[in-house]
């Protein structure tokens, strides 16, 4: 029952780990990712679709992504989308080939998506200590049961502690990575 318990943690924090470096690859860094406009929805034919499925995307270069469609009359619709994000990109297009130049980052809007970054990892570790929580709280049920001794709930909670230390440790390095990713020119 605790094996179960503190395995339900571990994989919860996993996933919540997992999420925040999903969240952060759709952050515009100092240079082009796939990842950046890979959560775009596409009108196509009346139903929208991830822009992965109508078109190859591909990084030229370190600032300039290009997208291919897959089929000529969807061009228009891939620039709407681009233009209707909220990434502040603008599309060149030439012929069916749409390039994206992603201009530098100033100073200014460095700073602001460190402190975005930073509230990210904080929201991840909430996260993790509400994990924490919920298998102390399971663990506390068991011994009002009288299902495990004093000394099992005391050692399966310092094990969720230890886990949930492990935790916020690489909650705090993804953040420090994808800062040091923001200040890089």
């Amino acid at each position: 029952m605790l094996n179960e318990i503190k395995k339900d943690a571990s994989v919860r924090m996993s996933k919540s780990i997992e999420a925040l470096r999903h969240d952060l690859t759709k952050l515009r860094t100092g240079r082009a990712s796939t990842a950046l406009v890979d959560h775009l929805k596409v009108n196509y034919y009346g139903s929208d679709m991830p822009l992965s499925q109508v078109a190859g995307i591909a990084v030229s270069d370190a600032r300039t992504l290009t997208i291919s469609p897959w089929e000529k009359n969807m061009v228009t619709p891939i620039e709407k989308a681009i233009l209707a994000s909220d990434l502040g990109l603008n599309p060149n297009t030439s012929g069916t080939t749409i390039r994206i130049v992603l201009p530098p980052l100033t100073e200014e809007r460095r700073k602001e998506l460190g402190k975005h970054v930073h509230h990210e990892g904080e929201n991840a570790k909430i996260a993790v200590r509400n994990i924490r929580r919920d298998a102390i709280h399971q663990i506390k049920e068991l011994l009002k049961e009288k299902s495990i001794s004093e000394d099992e709930a005391r050692r399966a909670e310092d094990d969720i502690q230890k886990l949930t230390d492990q935790s916020v440790g690489q909650v705090d390095e993804v953040v420090k990575d994808k800062e040091q990713e923001l200040l890089a020119i």
